[in-house]
């Protein structure tokens, strides 16, 4: 599905992470992977980067570093037919029940990294991808029209992440970039052990969902990202592809 294509994987720490999953099946799926981490954070990413079926290079890359934005180029080495934007952090005190009290500079943080990140991002890559029917692909959780419980500003970041994307469709789209979000249900990685409440949402998604939902199972979410990163869907762009069960289309 892949064969002969390069990507970008940020966001790859641990084996239960969906991005350590594309990394793992877009390899299988013939294309050459490349990791990107930064700081403290690296290690776990060049350790965890062995226990794929082929090593990758991991370049580093913080997205809120101009600098290494603007030299992300040279450090991937050529051409990229697809990224995945696997990138989000809020503070403490941006979750929790904690809304009303947040301050902004936390606020901003959980904003700049979890949702403009995607378009500093897309900018980097974007010399490596046009004219190659380029995708970007960033993980997402829908935060259209609900407020979930504990997850604060996070789910306003999410809200900004989704409509970053339907921008960048809108403008990378005449240079043959695609830029879709994938909706996973709640997945026990690191980034959900941050969350206060976390079990109690999965529980209830474990329920609703009329398919069924396994937290524990990254793999669904990480084939829908493979196939978006592929050629399988050449004129979807600005979408947002739910893989939670079916929790999203019913009611209580």
């Amino acid at each position: 599905m892949l064969h002969g294509k390069r990507i970008l994987v940020t966001g790859v720490l641990t084996e239960a992470s969906i991005a350590f999953s594309v990394a793992r099946l877009a390899q299988e799926n013939g294309a050459e992977v490349v990791l990107s981490s930064f700081g403290r954070a690296k290690r776990l990413t060049d350790r965890i980067a062995g226990r794929l079926p082929r090593t990758p290079p991991v370049v580093e890359l913080d997205v809120n570093d101009p600098d290494d934005l603007a030299a992300l180029a040279d450090r991937v080495g050529g051409p990229l037919d697809g990224v995945l934007h696997a990138v989000a952090f809020a503070p403490e005190s941006a979750l929790g029940g904690r809304f009303l009290d947040t301050p902004w500079d936390d606020v901003a943080v959980a904003l700049r990294t979890s949702a403009y990140s995607l378009k500093a991002l897309a900018m980097a890559v974007r010399p490596l991808m046009e004219g190659r029917s380029g995708s970007i692909v960033a993980l997402d959780f829908d935060n259209r029209s609900q407020a979930w419980p504990m997850y604060d500003w996070m789910g306003v970041a999410k809200a900004a992440l989704e409509s970053t994307a339907r921008y960048l469709a809108r403008y990378l789209g005449p240079g043959g970039i695609r830029v879709n979000l994938v909706c996973a249900g709640p997945l026990r990685t690191m980034a959900a052990r941050g969350i206060p409440g976390f079990g109690d949402v999965e529980q209830v998604w474990a329920e609703r969902a009329p398919l069924g939902w396994d937290a524990g199972d990254a793999e669904p979410a990480a084939r829908a990202c493979v196939a978006l990163l592929s050629d399988w869907f050449p004129a979807t762009t600005g979408e947002m592809i739910h893989v939670d069960g079916g929790a999203h289309a019913v009611g209580a």
